[in-house]
Parts: structure tokens; C-alpha cells; sequence
């Protein structure tokens, strides 16, 4: 019996659809837990309060801000945290005797000094947020440098099968001014100043979606997941048991045709023994081999 590897991987994928659909309801429901901050100026009294007896998870909003934002290159952009790319791109000659593009990453730099959260009654630090689910930077320049024509190198990359096309510059940036919604454990250091960090268990997220978006967005997605799932759990079994169905009706006819060939063997037994001619017997046992 061939296994119905079809069948077997729809259910698995409905399987780790399922868990996945469960992971987003509980991360959903671990949002909805979280204390709602309003105001940044309340965060240092409630701190004071709460963290005593177990972390504080909080969910605040602001504006970006730092004190020495960096001066962004190309875009002209200030931000706190700049990630610089620069990819070589070319046309490289095959086997085949053809030109292809391909590109080979030349520079990947990234700065970030200390910012903060700012809603006009106060501020609060962040710290570790590129490690943050929700967490995406803006594309402030894009930008394609063409390769020198001279003759001298287009004959060396000739020689190297190579043609070089130019260098593609790409700066990613969080922008000061930027509203984003940050939900971590609060905590204040041994100058009392607060900041939102990475909790040791719990939710983490950097994002330009207020709290309720996100919450709404897990609670999408977790649904999308349950049906998914569903939907392939229930055509796998359907391929599965199809293929069962096919096996047993195999195995069936398999049998009636053997069990034919068996009673008509027995027959020609029989009249072998009551005397019936040669070629009669051998008659009948062409008649019983199956077709």
C-alpha cells in the first residue's frame, strides 16, 4: 500500500496552521491584558506602584525623539536609527553563453543613538526596538549609481565574463516625528529615568499601529488561521480516505478473482479424477485462469 503522502500533508500544514492561529489568539489576548498607559507623565507613578510585586508590561504612544538625531546622507531625513545598504549589480556570462543580472551586497551599515517616546507630557526611552515584532523602518532614499565607462575597465570585466551595471544605494530610517506605539516593561534605572525594554516574558512590539490595531490584527489573523487550517484538515482526510477506499476495492476484486481461480482450479481437479478427457481438463483450466 502506497502511503498518501498528499493527504498526510495537507493535515500536517492544517496542523501548523492551527498552532499558528492559537500563538495569534493568545498573543491577542496577552495585548488585551496590558496596561494602557494615556499619558507618559502617569508611567513614572504607576511604575512606582506596580512594579514592586511583578514586571510592568505597558503600552504607550509618541512621537520619536532624540537629542542627537543623525543626519541622514542621501535623504536629507533626520532620524534615530539609520540602516545604509549598497548592492554591486552586473551582468555575468553563463555556461550558456548568455548575460545575466545579479547583484552582490557591497556595504550593510546601521546607527542608532538613544531615543525616546514623546507625547507632550513627557518622554520615554526605548531600548532594543529593531528586535521588536512590528518593528520596520521607512525607505528614505533609493538611489542607483552608474558604473564608469572607461576602456580599460570594461575590457578587464570582459575578460572576467562580467559587466558592471552600477551601485544601488538604499537608506532605511526611522524619522524623528514619527508616531509609534510600543509595548514592553517599564522600567527606570538608578537615575530614575524610564524606559520601555524587551520584558523577560511577554509581548514586545515597536509599531506605527495604535494598540487596538494590533490587537484587531492578531484576532484576523488568528481567524484566517482557524479556517485555513480547517479547510486543509478536512481535504486531507478526504484524499486520505479516498485512498484507503481505492485500496480496500483493490484488494477486494484481488480477492474475488483468486478466490474464482481457486474454485475453478478445484473443479478441474474433480473431473481429472472422474475420468473426463485430456483435453477437456485442460479446457477448463484455461477457463480459470483470471483475466
Amino acid at each position: 500500500m502506497m502511503i498518501p503522502w498528499g493527504g498526510i500533508s495537507c493535515c500536517l500544514s492544517g496542523a501548523a496552521l492551527y498552532l499558528l492561529g492559537r500563538s495569534s489568539g493568545r498573543d491577542a489576548e496577552v495585548l488585551k491584558s496590558v496596561a494602557k498607559v494615556n499619558q507618559l507623565k502617569e508611567l513614572a507613578k504607576l511604575l512606582d506602584i506596580e512594579s514592586k510585586v511583578l514586571p510592568l508590561v505597558v503600552a504607550i504612544s509618541g512621537r520619536v525623539g532624540a537629542e542627537s538625531p543623525i543626519s541622514c546622507e542621501f535623504s536629507g531625513l533626520r532620524g534615530v536609527i539609520v540602516e545604509e545598504t549598497a548592492e554591486q549589480h552586473f551582468l555575468k556570462h553563463n555556461d550558456a553563453g548568455s548575460w545575466i543580472q545579479d547583484s552582490a551586497l557591497m556595504l550593510s551599515m546601521s546607527k542608532e543613538v538613544p531615543w525616546y517616546l514623546d507625547d507632550g507630557t513627557d518622554r520615554v526611552y526605548v531600548v532594543g526596538a529593531r528586535g521588536a515584532s512590528g518593528f520596520v523602518l521607512t525607505v528614505g532614499s533609493e538611489v542607483f549609481e552608474e558604473s564608469g565607462r572607461s576602456l580599460v575597465r570594461g575590457t578587464l570585466d570582459y575578460l572576467q565574463g562580467l559587466k558592471m551595471l552600477g551601485v544601488k544605494r538604499i537608506e532605511r530610517v526611522l524619522p524623528t516625528g514619527t508616531s509609534l506605539t510600543v509595548v514592553g516593561e517599564a522600567v527606570k534605572d538608578d537615575i530614575g529615568t524610564v524606559r520601555i525594554q524587551r520584558p523577560h516574558k511577554g509581548p514586545f512590539y515597536v509599531s506605527p499601529k495604535s494598540i487596538d490595531e494590533l490587537i484587531g490584527n492578531l484576532g484576523k489573523w488568528a481567524r484566517w488561521y482557524k479556517y485555513a487550517s480547517l479547510g486543509l484538515t478536512v481535504f486531507g482526510a478526504f484524499l486520505i480516505t479516498k485512498h484507503v477506499i481505492r485500496y480496500i476495492m483493490e484488494r477486494r476484486r484481488r480477492w474475488e478473482l483468486q478466490s474464482r481461480y481457486v474454485s475453478l482450479v478445484e473443479g478441474i481437479h474433480d473431473k481429472m479424477f472422474q475420468g473426463k478427457g485430456h483435453a477437456s481438463c485442460l479446457n477448463i483450466y484455461m477457463h480459470a485462469i483470471p483475466k
